[in-house]
């Protein structure tokens, strides 16, 4: 036993030693924005100060603790199957059956509708093997929400993060402070947008692991990472938990999962006992401090001097909190700088338009101030895409960014992109942690335009009467110069180039019945912002006729079209002998 455990921290060590290597090496080729401080901990967003010393909040976790057991010696042996590889061996390579469907579930998820992202369903395993070891063993329900729910300890700043709460309790029943929640520890402040319904029950909810585990599968294809990619991937596992001792971990499991592994029934997975905190996991209890139990009745008649009450045993697994310790003298506190934040004012956001499908030229910026107008320096801001009217998201694809403000107090929204749904939308500031009025934002998306259109072709467009012209209409639109993709077209048939109206003779559409159209509505140009009309037909009257196209943004391009009988040919002379 011993010399076996000797030889598993020899290999730890080792892996650990890789991994971190691997890490400094692609140091220099992170995504962009992604910066590395003294300790390791590395950051993504914007703003190098998105996640300061001691707040979480730019992390799924809140960088909560985590478990550090390494994955067992012996590597699984794959059974010889058709698709998922199985494997029998040591307990602790086996993930409880609910669970692993949850992850294969949210892979399969992911790879239709991010199939850039390359998400293998070990790397959710490796995260939930770290976070909660596997739900606690899959101690889940038939619908896969745990049976008791599993809770961070509680992040007031001792020893971990110093997040306020951020949702009146609601999902891990503390008013005061946020916890991590659920089997994939998310804190709820990064649940509520990032949150996903896994089964189809039409809830959110971080405690059940279908739901948690498609949320981390989005939370880790955000700002269109591929996790194929070394450095896409260190970066997203990262953002997880920000530390390079987690990623190391993350890292370990997830090459010892790619060799296999097998079902267990739920309930009977194998508890890890190591935690990053030095305690023996988190807890199961919802509440976020221990009900003390009442002092037992003493065996003499003497009066005993009063001692402190002793804490009830946890419900399950250890528990974070410390101890109830007798009242003392109440010492005064500092706020945090999120408390001492009275409002927000606006920092020089310019106009917010763009055409559909472009970046806007504008960010959103804002200014955390006291009460007197000091500037806050460190206060988590979050902006949030409102309504489903819009397709607009914020540069990575989501709809909620949440940004710290430097020591000037003013945070910076990523960039918007706008998406192909035109019309205005709001971008909503708020400060995260208080009930504090936020700053709305107008954002306008406008079509697409195109202020030139040419015909790709020189030929003439002729037609005998009741036939069809041999050459189809093809435009190509352009806007300032360059390709006008996606603009919408309508194609006229018209009366006269003084008279726009539709012309009810001459050339003619057809439409899927055959009928006669002159007019087709809702044409759009392609991605090279070319336009290809459907053939034309000529009825029984001749002569030249107009065919106008007009674009959103003012291009408009008149066809001449002829409609003439056939030359008869000259009769050949006559001879006579």
């Amino acid at each position: 036993m011993v010399a076996h455990f000797g030889t598993r921290l020899r290999k730890g060590a080792m892996t650990t030693a890789v991994a971190a290597a691997a890490v400094a090496a692609l140091s220099a080729s992170q995504a962009p924005g992604v910066t590395t401080d003294g300790q390791g901990r590395q950051t993504t967003g914007a703003d190098a100060e998105s996640t300061p010393d001691g707040n979480g909040d730019g992390s799924a976790t809140g960088n909560s603790p985590y478990y550090t057991d390494l994955p067992p010696l012996n590597t699984p042996v794959p059974a010889p199957t058709i698709g998922t590889p199985a494997a029998t061996g040591e307990a602790e390579a086996g993930i409880p059956a609910t669970v692993l469907d949850a992850y294969k579930k949210a892979a399969d998820s992911l790879s239709a509708s991010k199939p850039g992202c390359n998400l293998p369903w070990e790397l959710l395993a490796a995260i939930g093997k770290v976070e909660s070891g596997q739900a606690r063993g899959g101690n889940v329900d038939a619908a896969g929400t745990t049976i008791t729910p599993i809770l961070g300890p509680v992040l007031n700043g001792n020893g971990f993060a110093n997040i306020g709460d951020t949702d009146g309790g609601a999902y891990d029943g503390d008013s005061t402070y946020d916890r991590a929640v659920g089997p994939m520890q998310f804190i709820p402040s990064t649940w509520e947008w990032a949150g996903e319904d896994g089964n189809g029950d039409g809830k959110k909810d971080p405690n059940n692991i279908y739901d948690a585990a498609l949320a981390a599968g989005n939370y880790l294809c955000r700002f269109s990472w591929d996790l194929s990619d070394q450095a896409d991937l260190n970066s997203a596992i990262l953002s997880y938990n920000n530390s390079t001792e987690y990623l190391n971990t993350v890292l370990s499991w997830l090459e010892y999962y790619r060799k296999g592994t097998h079902e267990v029934p739920d309930g009977t997975g194998t508890l890890p006992s190591n935690r990053s905190d030095g305690s023996d996991g988190a807890t199961t209890s919802p509440s976020p401090s221990p009900s003390p139990s009442t002092p037992s009745t003493p065996s003499t008649p003497s009066t005993p001097a009063p001692t402190p009450p002793k804490p009830s045993p946890p419900s399950g697994g250890g528990t974070t909190t410390p101890s109830p310790t007798p009242p003392g003298p109440t010492l005064p506190t500092t706020p945090t700088p999120t408390e001492t934040v009275d409002h927000l004012e606006d920092a020089g956001t310019g106009a917010l338009t763009a055409t559909a499908g472009d970046t806007f030229g504008e960010q959103v910026a804002v200014r955390t101030e006291t009460k007197a107008g000091k500037a806050v320096a460190k206060v988590r801001v979050r902006f949030t895409i409102v309504g489903d009217t819009t397709d607009a998201t914020f540069t990575g694809g989501e709809t909620v960014a949440t940004v710290v403000t430097d020591s000037a107090g003013t945070a910076t929204a990523p960039a918007l992109v706008a998406g192909e749904k035109t019309g205005d939308f709001i971008v909503r500031t708020t400060v995260v942690g208080r009930t504090l009025t936020g700053l709305d934002y107008t954002a306008s998306v406008t079509p697409r335009q195109a202020d030139t259109l040419a015909r790709t072709s020189d030929t003439a467009l002729t037609c005998v009467p009741g036939g069809e012209f041999a050459d189809q209409v093809e435009v190509k639109a352009t806007y300032n110069g360059a390709v006008a993709d996606k603009v919408a077209a309508t194609a006229t048939l018209i009366k006269s180039a003084d008279d726009a109206t539709e012309n009810d003779k001459g050339p003619y559409f057809k439409d899927a019945d055959g009928n006669t159209v002159r007019t087709l509505a809702d044409l759009t140009t392609d991605a090279d912002g070319l336009l290809k009309l459907p053939k034309l037909y000529a009825d029984d009257t001749t002569g030249t006729f107009l065919l106008r196209i007009t674009t959103t943004g003012g291009a408009t391009l008149t066809v001449e079209l002829t409609v003439a009988a056939a030359a008869t040919p000259e009769p050949e002379p006559t001879t006579t002998a």
